[in-house]
């Protein structure tokens, strides 16, 4: 476990504090645990990183793409080469 350093504060409404201590509770940890582990899930470690990737590949110049059936036939040569 890791020493936290940083202090966030967020004004949420009542429902949404009694619906987390109630998960919490449940769960038998701290709002501050549900709270870190939530954030995790939807803001994993390196979403940036798949953001930034996607991004250049959105960018990228247009290539040439053979049509549905000669892929189909390229696909089907590879796996020749397989058997």
């Amino acid at each position: 476990m890791s020493m936290k350093t940083e202090r966030l504060q967020v004004l949420i409404e009542v429902e949404q504090r009694q619906r987390l201590e109630r998960v919490a509770a449940g769960r038998g940890v701290s709002l501050g645990v549900l709270v870190r582990d939530a954030l995790d899930v939807v803001y994993p470690a390196g979403s940036d990183r798949r953001a930034t990737a996607a991004a250049a590949i959105l960018a990228a110049a247009p290539m040439a793409v053979p049509q549905p059936e000669e892929l189909g036939q390229e696909l089907e040569e590879l796996r020749g080469r397989r058997g």
